[in-house]
């Protein structure tokens, strides 16, 4: 029994507990009890190591030793007999090893079993609790300079988080393990770890590794930290050596060695300088004399018991470095004095420390095992093995040398005595042999000399290494660069490479390294993306650098292409009961490419066996599934990289048929104009629609984590985007659709990925301006980031912009990006959206209304026809001997304009100009003016981008015209003078599409003749608008000369003219009818005169309504329209119209509130009603005694009937075959001539068309043909308008329509007939 329980000292409820500690510690990592509280690990490990010798005091009494109760016995069997040998053992535990061995002579064979069993089978198992570990905040590269600091942290989160079961942080560089020091400090909580390197030199550079160890594992993360050489002392002064080793301390000598720098941009080293410094001084002291060439140095004539610091310089042709970081203390002293001490004690707790006793007065033994731990060129480094030494009496050493093929022996050391067996002979000769041996020594005497070395060569300088291999550079990540090159074929005592890098293009070679690397691989840091690069490679010895590698190839910097990661949320929808179109969100990482394919698989639930879908890459739609079966999919993205890893599988989806009357899920929801309280939600419309139409859209969002779901927008939005406003800044939301039909409200979508509502840092906003040069209207935007393959998308009411036919036009360059719009017009109103690609989600948007964009063009248009401003036009006056002065004053003239003078539209020369900028007066002087220099005068200025002109007319005692009038209720005019039958007049207007003179006028001949008497020519502007805007010239001439007025109508003139058309269209406006369309219903206001610039707004009730696909505003020049596309039950109620003008408002209004059902047969109605498609001219002229042929294409549902009636009396029957109607006329004469009316009608209503028909005779002049535009008379359909019914059994035929009066049979001798018809002209 144990001694402990014999002494009464378990205690079985105090062991019990402590067991049940260990378990939780261990097993369920519940709190520890508050009777023991273990905060280090090594007490933890006691505790259970107690506990397990308390599991053995507990079992001792039940343990038995292995037994065997049933021994082998002896067997005689027959030759080739199979054998089985039995028998029975016992013991606690059980026994769980037993060996046999077999012993064969002649014909009898021996067994022999052993049993053993292992007390460790009697502990239980450890189970370490497993500590996840997550990396939150991470280090990254750090780029510095020699005498700066750097520091590394990390923030963690640890799960479980214990506090006595902490994970031990470890730092690491280039693998070797770092320790708080003068050079390093480190600092480690609960969750985070920092590293500081208060005073970096380039011994710090290297891969920094932060492990996090715990029992379960390790959790790691590495960076480079890269230090460059700080300023030289001198300009192009070498770079500080590094990495200062001491080797072979003794008592009066050490060897130093060190690594030489990088000379990419300096020099090449001429040698070194070692400087040695006394611990507890400041008393730097050169060691050698002349710089050393290689990097290693054996320091003597040190002083015993001290101990030093050193550092080395190095030195080219241009001055010294910087001292290299000095050396951890050495202290001066033979390694082996404290082998030879011992203690011995006297009493009570004094100690005395002496040499081992002796015999006195004997010399010591003979030393042996001499060898060379270390040659050199110069030195080789002797050790051996000390003679059995017990005196009290100090002993040292004498070292002789000899030539390998000489005997005569040299003693080496003469001055110094050697204490230790350990010493560097120094002062050999390259490259020779030498054989050494040792004697030992004391006050006695001197021993035998040892056996000599065999022969022991020297080193030869070899030089520095071969210049490595041919280097390969590959892709790493979007900053850093993978290099890899071949190690030299002569390495010569290599130390390590030096790594050169260089932009293509240029030769400004950089170090990517400071300090030599050991592998023939290395990770180029901190390099510019999209930049591209040449690498080259150095290898490094003692002695110096090699020559440069070969350059690599240019590697452009961009990540490596990596295989894209799993989709993800698959959602389904729609099913037709065979098929299954399936949507899911593309993988979160693309690996550097586009994702050209996905893969689909499918299971049946319940079978673990995936089967592909399709070999060919698929989108969306999975066919051929079994109808009622339950499936799930995984999805896998492709790209040039390669197979993605598989999506986590879909719920179960179940192959039935979809039925309902709403619409299936939206799709595809994406963010953009994410800002601190609002964002723009887009979306793709169902694939699944419903029984009838989708009329709207509503969105719902939640806050992250919870269900409550909140509608955006209560009334339906008509289109695929949103602006939800009212966000909570930095809270993260999920968004989800809902379609809506008349039906009710769809299925939502899938949740969207959460989005966090605070806008991007730096985020810029659209701007819209009119350019001051050009006239372009231009939307900038300054993008807050860019990254390689980046791309501004710009968007039109969030469909992107494709067509550029119209002169839109988009300049991207670095970080800004217009849209230009080079002809604006009156449809480029909308929300202009822009958004950067590969990027945090920045995009911006802007809005151009209706009203900014009528102003802007306005501006547009000055901008782009800019006047200079007169004081005075052009006037004359007669000056002494016949010269007559022609002049005008502007506003304002810089000196740089130019003007010219003409006369009667020729350019005069010769004259005498003249022009003062002070003043802006513009002259030319006429010597001789005489009554043949009669007529127009005119001067054109240019300055800048602005022009004028002024024109002048001299004819005898004639008066100039009176202007040009512009008349908004008459139509325009020229006021002048009666001056003659000849008179003429004539208007031109101004080309607005190049920049050119006035005198480039577009010539227009009044359809009103000028009245001469009155003095009145009158200009007819049928359709006035924006388009119609421009400058306006008048000349009038006759026998004696020609006059000329001009007006501009842009600007003032142009915004009166359209307030004084909006009072006429206002007291003009009539009641607001209904007409329905094939589309819908539409609301028109005939009026005197309309067009889109006027201020014209409709309403549905209280709500104002502005152009979109469901409502269409516009207009003819005799009524303004506005259509319902589809109505619905919701678009009911009272609809106006409002004509502001500056004075009044004009309002007139429906009431739409009647039966839909009405509307909508009347919309059919419109949509099936006979219709004449084309192919009838408005006029024809034809030869008497010819054959017309009118012939149109008609359609309609029921097949139209089809009449023909003449000058409103005599009807002419056509033959209708098929879509095509025609009246043929055999030998035409003078009576068919008239007016002829082609009536197409069926159950729904019709239309008539009106032809003139001109008839003349041979010989004859073929009268003009002037055609006129009369309107399509519409024939109402007959009520009750009956809309048919989706038919369930076929249904008897439709009684005929009832057939327009009867028509008079043709007249004698002429033919009816259906030819081919012709296009309409």
């Amino acid at each position: 029994m144990s001694a402990w329980i014999k002494r009464g000292s378990y205690n079985h409820e105090y062991h019990h507990k402590q067991s049940q500690y260990v378990v939780k510690e261990y097993s369920s990592s519940e709190a520890m009890e508050e009777r023991y509280e273990h905060k280090t690990k090594t007490r933890i490990q006691e505790v259970v190591r107690t506990k397990l010798d308390d599991k053995y005091v507990r079992e001792e009494p039940m343990i038995r030793g292995p037994k065997f109760l049933v021994r082998l016995r002896s067997h005689m069997v027959f030759e080739n007999t199979p054998v089985k040998i039995f028998c029975t053992v016992e013991g606690f535990p059980m026994p769980v090893r037993v060996k046999q061995h077999a012993v064969t002579t002649n014909s009898t064979i021996s067994f022999m079993l052993s049993l053993f069993f292992s007390p460790a089978s009697m502990l239980p198992k450890i189970h370490y609790t497993k500590i996840h570990i997550t990396f939150l905040e991470m280090f990254g590269p750090v780029f510095a300079t020699e005498g700066e600091s750097a520091t590394l942290s990390a923030t963690m989160t640890l799960e479980p988080n214990l506090a006595n079961l902490q994970p031990e942080a470890q730092w690491y560089r280039d693998d070797t393990r770092l320790f708080d020091s003068k050079w390093v400090k480190i600092e480690t909580g609960r969750g985070f770890s920092k590293l500081t390197l208060p005073n970096l030199y380039k011994d710090d550079e290297g891969l920094y590794t932060l492990r996090m160890v715990t029992k379960g594992g390790t959790a790691e993360h590495s960076a480079f930290v890269s230090v460059a050489d700080g300023p030289p002392p001198v300009p192009a002064a070498p770079g500080a050596p590094m990495d200062i080793k001491i080797h072979d301390a003794n008592r009066d000598y050490v060897i130093v060695s060190w690594k030489p720098p990088n000379t990419t941009t300096e020099g090449p080293i001429l040698g070194y300088f070692v400087d040695k410094c006394e611990v507890g001084t400041e008393n730097w002291t050169q060691c050698n004399d002349h710089p050393i060439k290689i990097c290693k140095y054996p320091v003597s004539g040190l002083f015993e018991g001290h101990s030093f610091y050193f550092r080395v310089r190095a030195v080219n042709s241009h001055g010294i470095s910087k001292p290299s970081r000095m050396s951890d203390p050495i202290t001066a002293m033979d390694p082996t004095e404290f082998e030879r001490l011992h203690a011995k004690r006297l009493g009570g707790r004094l100690d005395i420390v002496s040499y081992h006793d002796e015999v006195e007065g004997k010399p010591p033994g003979v030393p042996s095992g001499i060898n060379a731990s270390e040659t050199d060129r110069t030195y080789v480094v002797l050790s051996w093995k000390a003679p059995a030494y017990t005196s009290s009496a100090p002993m040292w050493y004498y070292i002789e040398k000899c030539m390998a093929d000489s005997g005569a022996w040299q003693r080496v050391n003469t001055q110094v005595p050697i204490r230790s067996p350990r010493y560097a002979v120094f002062d050999l000769a390259e490259g020779k042999q030498y054989k050494f041996r040792v004697l030992s020594a004391n006050i006695y005497g001197t021993s035998a000399p040892s056996e000599p070395t065999g022969p022991i060569q020297t080193q030869e300088l070899k030089g520095v290494p071969s210049a490595p291999g041919q280097v390969i550079a590959t892709r790493e990540t979007d900053t850093s660069v993978l290099i890899q090159w071949a190690p030299p074929k002569e390495p010569n005592n290599l130390i390590g490479y030096y790594i050169d890098q260089c932009v293509q293009g240029s030769k400004n070679w950089t170090s990517a390294n400071h300090k030599p690397h050991k592998n023939t691989k290395f990770v180029v840091s901190g390099l510019t993306t999209g930049e591209t690069y040449m690498f080259r490679v150095q290898a490094i010895n003692e002695l110096g650098l090699s020559d440069e590698s070969q350059e690599s190839a240019p590697l452009t910097v961009k990540a490596a292409l990596t295989t894209p990661s799993a989709p993800y949320n698959i959602a389904l929808l729609y099913c037709d009961g065979h098929s299954m179109i399936l949507n899911w969100k593309k993988p979160l990482r693309s690996g550097g490419a586009k994702i050209k394919e996905y893969y689909v698989d499918k299971r049946r639930r319940g079978t673990t066996m995936w089967r592909e879908v399709h070999i060919p890459p698929i989108t969306e739609r999975v066919e051929n599934l079994t109808e009622g079966a339950v499936y799930q999919f995984q999805v896998y993205g492709a790209n040039l990289a390669g197979l993605g890893p598989a999506s986590k599988h879909s719920e179960d989806l179940t192959c039935d048929a979809w039925t309902m009357p709403e619409p299936g899920p939206a799709y595809d929801l994406t963010f953009c104009e994410v800002r601190d309280n609002s964002l723009v939600v887009e979306w793709q419309k169902p694939v699944y629609t419903g029984s009838e139409p989708i009329t709207g859209y509503h969105v719902e969002y939640a806050k992250k984590g919870t269900a409550n779901w909140i509608t955006a927008n209560e009334k339906a939005a008509s289109h695929r985007f949103l602006k939800v406003t009212g966000l909570e800044v930095g809270t993260t939301y999920v968004f989800r659709v809902r379609a809506v039909n008349a039906a009710g409200v769809g299925m939502a979508s899938m949740a969207s990925d959460p989005v966090t509502a605070k806008a991007v840092a730096g985020s810029q906003e659209v701007s819209c301006v009119v350019d001051e040069k050009s006239g372009d209207i231009v939307l900038s935007f300054e993008s807050c980031q860019i990254n390689e393959g980046s791309k501004f998308i710009w968007k039109k009411d969030y469909k992107e912009i494709t067509d550029f036919s119209k002169g839109v036009v988009i300049k991207s360059e670095g970080i800004h990006s217009k849209l230009i719009f080079k002809n604006p017009d009156k449809e480029d109103f909308g929300t202009y959206s822009v958004s950067v690609t590969n990027t945090e989600g920045v995009s911006s948007s802007y809005t151009i209304s209706n009203e900014e964009l009528v102003k802007m063009l306005a501006l547009s248009y000055d901008i782009r026809h800019p006047v200079i401003p007169l004081k005075s036009e052009l006037a004359y006056k007669i000056l002494e001997r016949g010269r007559m002065r022609f002049w005008l004053q502007a506003e304002e003239i810089s000196s740089n304009v130019t003007y010219k003078f003409f006369a009667n539209n020729k350019e005069l020369s010769g004259a005498d100009m003249a022009h003062d900028v002070a003043t802006g007066i513009i002259e030319f002087i006429m010597d001789h003016f005489t009554e043949e220099n009669e007529g127009t005068y005119t001067c054109q200025i240019t300055d800048g981008g602005g022009k004028a002109q002024s024109s002048l007319v001299l004819i005898g005692n004639g008066k100039r015209d009176q202007g040009l009038l512009l008349s908004y209720d008459q139509p325009f005019k020229c006021g002048s003078n009666p001056v003659g039958p000849h008179k003429t007049c004539s208007i031109r207007l101004h080309s607005t599409k190049k920049e050119q003179y006035p005198l480039d006028y577009t010539e227009i001949i009044p359809d009103v003749k000028p009245d001469l008497g009155s003095g009145v020519c009158k200009l007819p502007i049928k359709e006035f608008s924006l388009k119609t805007a421009g400058i306006y010239k008048a000349t009038i001439s006759d026998d004696r000369g020609k006059d000329m007025s001009q007006i501009n109508i842009s600007g003032k003139v142009f915004d009166d003219a359209i307030n004084k058309l909006s009072q006429l269209a206002g007291a003009s406006a009539a009641e607001l009818v209904i007409n329905c369309t094939a589309t819908g219903i539409q609301l028109q206001c005939h009026m005197k005169y309309y067009t889109s610039e006027m201020n014209i707004t409709w309403y549905h009730g209280e709500t104002k309504l502005s152009h979109s696909d469901k409502i269409v505003i516009g207009g003819t020049p005799a009524m303004a329209t506005m259509e319902v596309v589809e109505p619905v039950e919701k678009d009911k109620g009272k609809y106006s119209i409002v004509i502001t003008d500056p004075e009044n408002s004009h309002k007139r209004t429906l009431d739409l509130s009647g039966d839909g059902q009405y509307f909508q047969a009347e919309a059919y109605a419109e949509k099936n009603r006979g219709k004449v498609v084309g192919g009838l001219p408005d006029v024809v002229t034809i030869m008497e005694k010819k054959t017309l042929s009118l012939t149109c294409t008609v359609c309609g549902d029921p097949k139209p009937q089809v009449s023909w009636l003449k000058n409103g009396s005599e009807y002419v029957v056509s033959l209708d075959q098929g879509k095509f109607a025609s009246l043929t006329i055999k030998g035409v004469s003078m009576e068919d001539s008239g007016r002829y009316t082609m009536i197409v009608q069926n159950k729904y209503g019709g239309e008539s068309v009106d032809i003139v028909v001109s008839v003349y005779r041979h010989g004859e002049k073929i009268p003009e043909a002037k055609p006129t535009l009369t309107p399509k008379t519409i024939i109402p359909p007959k009520l009750p308008i009956e809309i048919p019914q989706p038919k369930t059994q076929p249904a008897p035929s439709a009684a005929p329509s009832t057939p327009s009066p009867a028509a008079p049979k043709a007249a004698l001798g002429r033919g009816v007939k259906s030819p081919t018809p012709s296009r309409r002209k």
